[in-house]
């Protein structure tokens, strides 16, 4: 299985560098790799889920640390699950303009990277749940493993060799593996893309024959 020792050595290998700069320097090629991946790849994998106080009287809620983005604000109002709507700042403060008066809220918007605001302000204390992108643990010598050496380590991989190439000076190498960089990412993209739908969803033509309808990307 791979893993942070595993990548390091793989990439001592394809490179045929083991000076102590270099070796000093991976963390650091793996650390922007990883940062990269967060935002280049839409997977399940990095979908947390995560349980948020939403106090009365409150139409502010701090995030969950790390949060990247949003999938999914929701609330329990006497166990029934309600789905808050995204909408923007600007609808909210118009929808709700006085922030005293409280509801059921039904509505959320992002007010900046750690704070959400919510329509109406709680009226009851509710348990809220986030559903959001983060980033997987950060790879090192004490954590060797998380989604990305496990589930898609080949993009990891050029991911971190392209930061290895630019270290080297080595601009005419990097744009190689940029190449085969962007391939995986789009195959791990059409692989997320297909996750999104099951078999009974796929077209099929009324004649019982093959379909001659396409699948556009979700």
């Amino acid at each position: 299985m791979a893993s942070y020792s595993y990548l390091v050595d793989d990439v001592i290998a394809a490179t045929e560098n083991s000076s102590s700069e270099f070796l000093a320097y991976i963390p650091n090629m793996v650390n922007r790799a990883e940062e990269r991946l967060v935002k280049d790849i839409d997977d399940y994998g990095l979908v947390s889920y995560v349980s948020v106080a939403v106090s009365a009287n409150n139409n502010i809620i701090t995030l969950p640390t790390g949060t990247r983005v949003v999938k999914n604000f929701n609330i329990k109002d006497s166990g029934t699950k309600i789905n808050l709507l995204l909408r923007t700042d600007e609808f909210l403060n118009d929808y709700w303009p006085v922030s005293a008066s409280v509801g059921t809220p039904k509505y959320y918007a992002k007010r900046n990277n750690t704070t959400v605001l919510i329509a109406p302000t709680a009226q009851n204390t509710y348990n809220g749940q986030v559903v959001l992108v983060s980033r997987p643990t950060t790879l090192s010598s004490v954590s060797e493993t998380n989604y990305f050496t496990d589930f898609c380590y080949d993009i990891l991989f050029y991911a971190t060799m392209i930061e290895a190439a630019l270290f080297q000076k080595d601009f005419q190498l990097a744009q190689l593996y940029e190449q085969k960089y962007g391939q995986l990412v789009d195959l791990q993209r059409n692989q997320a893309r297909r996750s999104r739908t099951d078999d009974m969803q796929a077209p099929a033509a009324p004649n019982g024959g093959d379909t001659t309808l396409s699948q556009t990307s979700q």
